[in-house]
């Protein structure tokens, strides 16, 4: 029970901690994966079995050690709680370090990332829910095997008792998927660890413009789905999400283009055209956004496509219904388009996404409004609308 489970942290935590009322408390979570295991499960699965018992067992124990608790597993990692923020860190150390001196004979070393982030959580039914525990689970999976990452609210509750030798590096703020609020990074640094690290998979990672989301997506994974699935299609250069006021196309749009920044090395980019009214200050716009400079011996049009030629962009444009002439002109410029307008877009090689009505308001969630929107790759466009 969550009861049960809150009074074996409190019990092991400090006393001054253990006085915190039960719901209020401010706990520690550490999230834990093994990176690759996928591939590692299909190359070696009886291997990988004894190597996921030997991991568990060294978690574990680094955990308990640390007066922490295993709430659960999560597929091939842990959730863990302490009443300690240091004790977290400590849990940490210990893992990387036993992890490390592990042999690991049949499959190569298991390199696991970890995550602690530090806040107030709702217990229930013997787990731990709400945003503090979905943001550990996001501050994880931004990070590499080997890697510990903590948030601001973890590190400024250890950085003046950090263990000996261990020090924490500045990774600067991030935006993570699905979470409005970005977030303040910081690695775990010892000498006996690796420190050298790929950058964070993170909205940051590829350029983009991405604005953050001020209301939860709920549902509409199917339609999430099949919209992103039209934008991976090499034959589709421009996608029209289409549909009245209010159906949810722009927050669609940006939902599946923040999705898709990972496919897109050259960046994703949103220009919102709700201000343009007609060809050349909508190509202007998209200049901008995408970083052209103002000077040039050709037409902007030209320019444009010589600046995206061979490169992989994903361009949203959202109230495009407006300036649809524009529309066979500019989508040759990006690889990919997506469109926001209420009618499809006529162009070659594109396609339309009728979008259904948002779901109605719940208590859990807010109704958002949603408006048209659409998306673009130089080479492919896909498009949007409201």
């Amino acid at each position: 029970m969550a009861g049960s489970v809150h009074q074996e942290i409190v019990a092991r935590g400090d006393a001054s901690e253990a006085s915190a009322d039960a719901r209020s408390q401010t706990l520690t979570f550490l999230f834990t994966d093994v990176e690759g295991s996928t591939k590692l499960w299909e190359q070696f699965p009886d291997a990988m079995k004894r190597a996921l018992e030997r991991h568990d067992a060294i978690l574990r124990s680094a955990i308990t050690n640390a007066n922490g608790t295993v709430v659960k597993a999560t597929g091939d990692g842990m959730m863990a709680v302490f009443a300690s923020a240091a004790g977290a860190l400590q849990a940490c150390l210990d893992a990387q370090h036993g992890l490390r001196d592990e042999p690991w004979p049949d499959i190569g070393p298991l390199r696991v990332r970890m995550a602690l982030h530090s806040g107030e959580a709702e217990t229930r039914g013997g787990d731990y829910f709400g945003p503090v525990v979905n943001r550990t689970a996001r501050i994880m999976a931004a990070g590499h095997g080997g890697q510990v990452l903590l948030s601001a609210s973890a590190a400024a509750l250890v950085v003046d008792q950090l263990p000996h030798g261990v020090s924490l590096a500045d990774l600067g703020e991030h935006r993570l998927k699905d979470l409005e609020r970005p977030e303040r990074l910081f690695q775990l640094v010892h000498p006996d660890l690796a420190m050298e690290f790929p950058a964070l998979s993170t909205l940051n990672r590829r350029p983009n413009n991405l604005p953050t989301q001020t209301s939860a997506f709920v549902g509409r994974e199917a339609e999430l789905s099949e919209i992103r699935r039209r934008i991976e299609d090499v034959d589709v250069h421009l996608l029209t999400l289409t549909g009245p006021g209010g159906t949810g196309k722009t927050r669609l749009a940006l939902r599946a283009a923040a999705d898709e920044v990972d496919r897109f090395e050259d960046g994703v980019f949103f220009v919102d055209l709700a201000s343009v009214t007609d060809i050349d200050s909508c190509l202007a716009l998209i200049a901008r956004v995408v970083g052209l400079s103002e000077a040039r011996e050709r037409s902007l049009l030209d320019e444009l496509r010589r600046h995206l030629r061979g490169q992989r962009v994903l361009l949203v444009l959202d109230n495009f219904e407006h300036v649809l002439a524009a529309a066979p002109r500019s989508s040759p410029a990006a690889r990919r388009c997506t469109f926001a307008a209420r009618a499809c877009i006529p162009c070659r090689r594109s396609r339309c996404h009728a979008t259904g009505p948002p779901l109605p308001p719940r208590t859990s969630w807010g109704a958002s409004r949603r408006s048209s929107c659409s998306w673009s790759v130089p080479g492919r466009s896909a498009r949007t609308s409201d």
